[in-house]
């Protein structure tokens, strides 16, 4: 009963907008770039489900070798019969992986499915049928084959899921349980990664969005949904009652008049408290009616990357090593000035950086930045190619917004009048930098990531000529 009310939810909660009431007479065709974006977007995103996978399989099967080897120290016998059946079971896995279908249920994968087998049928709402055939094939094929390494990789988590309980139940009469925190942490990111990459599903590119917008406002993609749709095979959909098809899973229902007469018979019964019993009923069963619809979203893909996962007990995992190497990446952006002290001018340096995040708290990264002259004062201006500078830095979070902030610079603060000036290294300034920075709570869609920072450059007091011991950014991360 729980399953079936499950599915009913994601109806709802996410095919909703396909039965939605024509928004047009007559709706318009499809673009061939929704071909496209479809072709790129499955074929990207089964590259990444099986790359991940085999290296899921791969990490595994190496700790499970160090755990056989450690054990066979201590007791071969054991170690024998603990790993003897351990080469079928991967066996039999690698069987499973290539065949069957995609039984979880992923909206947007029924979505783009669902769409592309209508216009196959229905080449009339596709602009340039004739002339895109061959790349609407194409696109129905990856979309298959990524349907497939979504089945594989439901297939490995749960071979991996099983696997390590079993290691843990044999292990851990040895005395090697805590061996198997390494084995713990790889099944657990690479449940998040994947729901990571389901996750990129849910942000369709402009054409396939303005596709399925068109699709979803056709009557005749509405009824070829409810009888092809992944959903459709799993819960019989609600058709019209007019058609004889669904005559007989209409037969003996109650209409909402009789179950509006029954409630109102039995409330009348109760008497004066029945009402608010009632009400009280129905509020409690509404809450509970939402908490299971967000349980259902993160089931469907609609929670956070590894909401779902299994948390091994005592481990803080990082959040950053189910995303790929450029998403690791930011980019800023920063300002801070320095007044004038008699043999330098008012300067201004604007510079670029980008820092690598190694886990949540703690981003390194490099960057450079240009220094433009501004004159002695206000009334003595003079813009001036005042220097530039090479800087690395490390940011590691404190507690809220309060960051603390170090790095090492290298600047060139003389003006430049030729690229040879620069190749000189005992002109270029050294500054080691360390102090706090803070994120500003700015209501603007642009400026949220606004930051101050508050350093101290300890190696100041050396230069020549000195520069500003104590220095404030204005920064700025995209």
């Amino acid at each position: 009963m729980g399953k079936k009310l499950a599915v009913a939810l994601a109806v709802f909660l996410y095919a909703a907008p396909l039965f939605s009431q024509d928004t047009a007479s007559k709706a318009g065709q499809v673009s061939p770039k929704y071909l496209d974006a479809v072709c790129a977007g499955s074929s990207g995103l089964s590259k990444k489900l099986d790359k991940r996978a085999n290296k899921a399989l791969r990490l595994f099967k190496k700790q499970e070798a160090k755990l056989q080897s450690k054990l066979a120290k201590a007791d071969s016998a054991a170690a024998r019969a603990v790993f003897a059946g351990a080469e079928q079971k991967y066996k039999e896995l690698e069987q499973k992986m290539k065949g069957g279908e995609l039984k979880q249920y992923i909206p947007q994968v029924d979505s783009l499915a669902t769409s592309l087998k209508f216009l196959q049928a229905n080449p009339q709402f596709l602009k340039e049928a004739e002339v895109v055939r061959e790349k609407l094939k194409e696109a129905m094929g990856k979309m298959e084959a990524l349907k497939g390494q979504l089945k594989k990789a439901e297939d490995i988590k749960q071979f991996l899921k099983e696997r390590k309980q079993y290691l843990k139940e044999q292990l851990s009469r040895f005395g090697l349980a805590k061996r198997l925190k390494k084995i713990n942490k790889q099944v657990y990111y690479y449940s998040a990664q994947v729901n990571e990459y389901k996750a990129a599903l849910k942000d369709p590119k402009k054409a396939g969005k303005k596709a399925l917008e068109l699709l979803s406002a056709n009557k005749t993609f509405r009824e070829f949904w409810k009888k092809n749709s992944q959903l459709a095979s799993l819960f019989r959909m609600p058709g019209d009652p007019n058609d004889p098809t669904n005559a007989p899973s209409l037969a003996g229902l109650q209409t909402r008049a009789q179950v509006n007469a029954l409630i109102q018979q039995q409330l009348a019964a109760g008497g004066p408290a029945a009402q608010a019993q009632f009400q009280q009923n129905l509020q409690q069963a509404q809450s509970q009616l939402s908490q299971l619809k967000d349980k259902i979203m993160k089931v469907g893909g609609g929670g956070q990357a590894g909401s779902n996962a299994e948390m091994p007990e005592g481990f803080k995992p990082n959040n950053q090593k189910t995303k790929s190497f450029l998403q690791r990446l930011e980019l800023g952006t920063n300002l801070q000035s320095q007044r004038s002290n008699g043999l330098l001018p008012v300067t201004s340096d604007l510079g670029l950086s980008v820092g690598y995040k190694l886990n949540d708290k703690s981003i390194i990264g490099v960057g450079a930045s240009y220094k433009l002259g501004w004159g002695q004062n206000i009334q003595n201006i003079r813009l001036t190619h005042q220097g530039l500078g090479v800087r690395s830095f490390i940011d590691w979070k404190l507690k809220g917004a309060l960051w603390i902030s170090g790095g090492f610079e290298m600047n060139y603060r003389s003006e430049i009048r030729n690229i040879d000036q620069l190749k000189d290294y005992s002109t270029w300034q050294r500054s080691g930098l360390i102090g706090l920075s803070r994120s500003v709570p700015i209501k603007s869609k642009f400026f949220k990531k606004t930051k101050v920072m508050l350093l101290w450059d300890f190696l100041s007091y050396e230069q020549v000529p000195r520069g500003q011991a104590v220095i404030i950014r204005f920064g700025y991360n995209f």
